[in-house]
């Protein structure tokens, strides 16, 4: 059991401050970033409406939604209200984005059977935080080690943050209200799982030390931001 802390002080202050720069700009709400969004979710409502599980796994690689998920997180575990605020602010638009793309899409290209589970029981409650913890201690400790980098993208398809998005459209599109529930549900539970989990692991990498890195990381990604816009 100490071998497998000391994995945790292990990790080089480097490679430490690169995680947090790589979450930071990850998580920057770019326009490219929020395209990116909307053509994941895209391909995960047509995946849904075609109950094609290949095209849910492709959906879910190329979406970046986890990024913000686990800057908050950080922004927890370092103090730093802006830095939630940040990340919260990018998450709500991408939710807002992917919503309205599936709902789009469920209403141009219908499909009368549409797989609804209903409500979720208590034990499947219980199964998808387990699931969303797992990842989140994954994602997490993957992105400080920069040998685990290429295990990202498996980590992102296991915790499934674009599917539920896509149903909730998709439910909201043919006023399903079981679909729309079950479908905020997952997204809230995996989503709280992975922060509760990504906490935990930034807390045992000592990120905490990290703020002046993480603050001037932000600062440089809204520089750029600005020269976008301009």
């Amino acid at each position: 059991m100490i071998n497998m802390f000391k994995i945790f002080s292990d990790v080089s202050s480097e490679s430490k401050t690169e995680a947090v720069e790589i979450l930071i700009s990850h998580s920057t709400p770019r326009r490219d970033f929020f395209l990116m969004v909307t053509l994941s979710v895209a391909m995960a409502t047509f995946g849904v409406l075609l109950d094609n599980v290949v095209i849910l796994i492709g959906s879910m690689l190329i979406a970046p939604v986890l990024y913000p998920v686990l800057t908050v997180a950080l922004g927890l575990v370092i103090s730093d209200s802006s830095l939630v605020k940040r990340s919260l602010y990018t998450l709500g638009k991408s939710v807002a984005y992917a919503l309205v793309i599936s709902i789009l899409i469920s209403i141009f290209f219908p499909v009368e059977a549409v797989s609804s589970s209903g409500i979720i029981s208590s034990i499947s409650i219980v199964m998808y935080m387990g699931v969303a913890i797992v990842s989140g201690i994954a994602a997490s400790f993957a992105m400080a080690k920069p040998q685990l980098n290429e295990a990202f993208p498996g980590v992102a398809v296991s915790v499934s943050l674009v599917p539920p998005l896509a149903s909730i459209g998709i439910g909201v599109a043919k006023l399903n209200m079981a679909v729309i529930q079950t479908g905020a549900l997952i997204f809230i539970v995996n989503v709280l799982g992975i922060i509760f989990s990504s906490m935990v692991v930034f807390s045992l990498l000592n990120l905490y030390t990290k703020k002046e890195v993480a603050e001037e990381a932000v600062k440089k990604e809204e520089k750029e931001l600005k020269k976008e816009e301009n």
